[in-house]
Formats: C-alpha cells, sequence, structure tokens
C-alpha cells in the first residue's frame, strides 16, 4: 500500500489539503534542523511549488534534502504537484521538476490548497495507482 509524503510550508496549503484528503500522510519537516523521514514502503509525494519567475528553486530545499536520501528516492511512485496559476509557466513546476530527475510520474496538479473536485479526484486517482501499484509491484 502507498503511503503519502507532503511538504507544506508554513502558510499550511498542502497541510490543508492533505488532512481534507483524509488519507493520513508524513510531513517533510518546515525546520531543517528538525530530523527528515526515511520512508519504508512506497508513497506518493505531495509537493507545492515555490519557482522565481524563471523557474528557479521550484522544489523547496527540504524536499530535495528528503529525495536525496536514496531509500526515499527509491520508493517514490508519483508526484502530485501545488501550485498558483498566477505564475503562468512555473505553475506546479516542482511536480515536473521533481519528475525528470526521478523518473516518477506527475500524477495530478491542482492549485494553492485545492478545491473539493482536487480531493475527489485525487481519492479516486490514488485508489486506482494503489490498485496498479498492487498488481505490477513483485
Amino acid at each position: 500500500m502507498l503511503d503519502l509524503v507532503y511538504f507544506s510550508s508554513v502558510s499550511g496549503n498542502t497541510a490543508r489539503f492533505v488532512e481534507r484528503l483524509g488519507m493520513g500522510g508524513t510531513r517533510i519537516p518546515v525546520s531543517p534542523s528538525d530530523p527528515m523521514p526515511v520512508a519504508d514502503k512506497p508513497f506518493v509525494l505531495i509537493c507545492p511549488t515555490f519557482a522565481d519567475g524563471l523557474g528557479r528553486g521550484a522544489v523547496p530545499k527540504q524536499v530535495i534534502k528528503f529525495l536525496n536520501i536514496a531509500e526515499n528516492r527509491d520508493l517514490l511512485r508519483g508526484v502530485i504537484a501545488a501550485g498558483n496559476r498566477n505564475f503562468g509557466t512555473t505553475f506546479a513546476l516542482a511536480g515536473d521538476v521533481i519528475a525528470q530527475k526521478t523518473n516518477a510520474p506527475v500524477l495530478y496538479r491542482f492549485e494553492l490548497a485545492g478545491t473539493e473536485t482536487d480531493i475527489i479526484r485525487i481519492k479516486a486517482g490514488l485508489a486506482e495507482f494503489r490498485g496498479m501499484e498492487c498488481s505490477t509491484m513483485a
């Protein structure tokens, strides 16, 4: 079974979104001095985007630190990216950057704290994805 791992800045948008999903999850700490979690089973990462106008810095430093742990990178199965459509081409860019670096697919993109439609779609998509994961992984 897949877990959820997420990063949420002090604004809390992503944390509120994960709470609304009602599926639990492990939060990547905001503070660099807090211990970094190490995954022990496959997971989907939910990550907000923090890019400048040129797309630099899209992936939060704490997420990079988390994915630099080999066990975490190896167990990543997909990415759900958050962003703000006001930033145009950099909307949810963190998902694309992570997918390119890890070969994990971008499963979904949502804006800010998401909508009820996003919640419904992600729950359904994760249920389907979990079923595929179980049937294809040895």
